[in-house]
C-alpha cells in the first residue's frame, strides 16, 4: 500500500464531499415551504415572519447562506435545530451512536455468517446445501424492508407470543441485556437481504476461483483442501465480496431510515423523518451530510482492504 494511492483517495473524497455539500445545502433551500412558517405556525404576521427570516438568515443571498454553512461545518459547527431549539450536534451526535450501533451490529452478523455460507455453497455446488443456500439468496434479495420487519414482527413480536420486543430503545450502557433484545428484531431486518446479497456473491466468486488454474495446481502439489480453500480460494474470492459489501453500506443507510421508523429505534432515520416533517434545515444538512460522509469512508476502507488481498489493484 502506497502513500501516493492513499493520498488520491482522500483528495476524492474531498472533492466527492465538496459537491455533496453543494448538492445538500441546494436541495434543501428548495423545499417546498417557509421554515419560519414552520416554526411560528400559519397564523403567524407577516412582521413576525420577516424577523425571524432575518434572525435565521433566510433572508440573506443563497451563496452567502452556503459559505456560512460550510466556514460552520469545517468547524464542527452545524448550527440550532429549528424546532428542538439544541445545537444539531448535540441531536444528530445521539442520534448518530444509536444508528452506528444497529448498523456495526448488522454488518457483524452479515459478514460472520454470508462469507461462510457463500464458500460452502461454492463447494457444495449442486448439492442440496447449495440449492437451500441459493433459495434463501434469491428470497432474501427479493424482499424489501418493511415486508422482512412485519414477518419478524408477526413471527417473534406478536400480542400472542410475545419472544421479543416489538419496538423501542434501551442505551447498552444502562442495560446490556435490554439493548440486546431491542437491537435483534431491526439488525436482523437489515442483515437478511444483506446477508442473501453477498451470499450469493462470495458463492459465485468462490466457485470461480475453485476452477481456477492456480487453485488445480495446489491439489497438485498435495496440498490439503482446508489450506487450499482457505490460503488459495477465499482470499481471492473476497475482495470482489469486500467491494459489494461497500456498496451495501449504501443500501444499510438507506434501509436504517425506514427499519427505525418501523422499530421506534431513535437513530438518524427516525430524526431524518422529523426534520423533514417540521422542515427542520440545519438537522436535514447534518444528516445528509453525515451518511454521505460515512459512505465515502467506508468505501475508502473497502478499497484498503482489496488492495491488501490482492496486490494487483495497488496502484504505484
Amino acid at each position: 500500500m502506497t502513500l501516493a494511492y492513499l493520498l488520491r483517495r482522500l483528495g476524492a473524497i474531498a472533492i466527492v464531499m465538496a459537491i455533496v455539500t453543494l448538492a445538500v445545502f441546494g436541495i434543501t433551500m428548495v423545499l417546498p415551504g417557509n421554515a419560519a412558517l414552520m416554526i411560528l405556525g400559519e397564523h403567524a404576521s407577516a412582521d413576525s415572519l420577516i424577523a425571524l427570516e432575518r434572525q435565521l438568515g433566510l433572508d440573506r443571498p443563497i451563496w452567502e447562506q452556503y459559505l456560512d454553512w460550510v466556514w460552520g461545518v469545517l468547524h464542527g459547527d452545524f448550527g440550532m435545530s429549528l424546532r428542538l431549539s439544541l445545537p444539531v450536534s448535540q441531536v444528530v451526535g445521539t442520534a448518530f451512536w444509536n444508528s452506528a450501533w444497529l448498523a456495526l451490529i448488522a454488518l457483524a452478523a452479515v459478514t460472520m455468517v454470508a462469507i461462510p455460507l457463500g464458500a460452502l455453497a461454492a463447494l457444495k455446488r449442486g448439492s442440496v446445501w447449495d440449492l437451500g443456500i441459493g433459495l434463501f439468496a434469491y428470497v432474501g434479495t427479493a424482499m424489501p424492508e418493511f415486508v422482512t420487519a412485519t414477518l419478524l414482527l408477526i413471527l417473534l413480536a406478536s400480542p400472542e407470543w410475545p419472544i421479543l420486543p416489538a419496538g423501542g430503545f434501551v442505551s447498552p450502557s444502562e442495560n446490556l441485556g435490554g439493548f440486546i433484545n431491542h437491537v435483534i428484531l431491526p439488525a436482523s431486518t437489515l442483515g437478511l437481504i444483506l446477508m442473501a446479497h453477498i451470499s450469493r456473491q462470495v458463492r459465485s466468486e468462490m466457485a470461480e476461483v475453485l476452477s481456477s488454474d492456480y487453485v488445480r495446481a495446489a491439489r497438485l502439489k498435495g496440498l490439503r483442501g482446508r489450506r487450499v480453500v482457505w490460503r488459495h480460494a477465499l482470499p481471492n474470492a473476497l475482495a470482489p465480496a469486500v467491494a459489494v459489501i461497500s456498496l451495501d453500506i449504501g443500501y444499510l443507510l438507506g434501509g436504517i431510515i425506514v427499519v427505525e421508523e418501523i422499530f421506534a429505534w431513535p437513530g438518524l432515520g427516525r430524526t431524518l423523518i422529523y426534520a423533514l416533517q417540521n422542515r427542520d434545515l440545519p438537522v436535514i444538512q447534518a444528516i445528509t451530510l453525515l451518511l454521505a460522509v460515512v459512505y465515502a469512508l467506508s468505501n475508502l476502507l473497502a478499497d484498503l482492504v482489496i488492495a491488501w488481498l490482492d496486490p494487483r489493484v495497488r496502484h504505484a
